[in-house]
């Protein structure tokens, strides 16, 4: 039997959703406990992660209720320490290749989505930098992405494409829906740029990676909307 296998997550989260999507690939057993951070549980930050952020796996232990981990088990945080984890834990999983070459450019893909994707994204969201940044970003994305290949490094679906998506399909949220602290109309304007032709090569990877089981089935459109308009309603108009 395999160590039991507890995902702590936010729907509205990327980071989470990372996690979640990577266990899927992986097809590994697992509970999945939601998290509510805007009233997080007592327990969470003295048996969990005591900084209260998710997503946090727990691994091994007995199997328990997710609401009294044990303190047998391993507890692990930060989404891409995820990512690796369960690719170590499942390595026919492919989600790590083996060929050492390959799995650099994993890592290095993982490196450039958090500098020059999340980053921005984030910042422009809180209405602290334009969209400028963002197309740059995507742009020196893009350019890592081979045209003839369906994923982001190599010919398997690896942890490259898992640490990505979430956060683009947030993007298109914002883009879509025009939400966040920027000034009205910005979101619109984003999303219009991106269908433009020079992010052809980004958005056709976009919608390939956006057509995996894994991120259907750990998306909620709604749910992400909510929060992000709870989060980040004020405007300048």
């Amino acid at each position: 039997m395999p160590e039991q296998l507890t995902l702590y997550l936010y729907k509205a989260s990327p980071y989470s959703q990372k996690a979640e999507m990577a266990l899927l690939e992986a097809n590994a057993p697992y509970k999945g406990y939601q998290v509510d951070l805007f009233n997080k549980p007592e327990w969470f930050a003295g048996k969990v992660n005591p900084i209260g952020k998710v997503p946090v796996v727990t691994y091994g232990g007995p199997d328990v209720d997710p609401e009294d981990p044990s303190p047998l088990s391993a507890k692990i945080a930060e989404s891409n320490v995820i990512l690796e984890f369960v690719a170590d834990l499942y390595p026919d999983s492919g989600l790590l290749p083996k060929d050492p070459v390959l799995r650099a450019n994993v890592r290095f893909f993982i490196d450039a989505t958090t500098k020059h994707v999340q980053e921005p994204f984030f910042a422009f969201l809180r209405g602290l930098e334009s969209y400028e940044n963002v197309l740059k970003g995507i742009e020196f994305i893009q350019g890592l992405l081979d045209e003839s290949r369906e994923f982001a490094v190599g010919d398997h679906y690896t942890i490259a494409d898992t640490c990505i998506i979430p956060h683009i399909a947030r993007l298109k949220i914002v883009t879509e829906n025009d939400i966040g602290k920027f000034p009205v109309g910005m979101g619109y304007k984003l999303g219009e740029e991106l269908k433009g032709p020079k992010f052809a090569k980004f958005m056709k990877y976009v919608e390939r990676m956006l057509e995996r089981p894994s991120f259907k089935q750990t998306h909620d459109e709604g749910f992400v909307i909510t929060a992000f308009k709870r989060v980040f309603a004020g405007r300048v108009q």
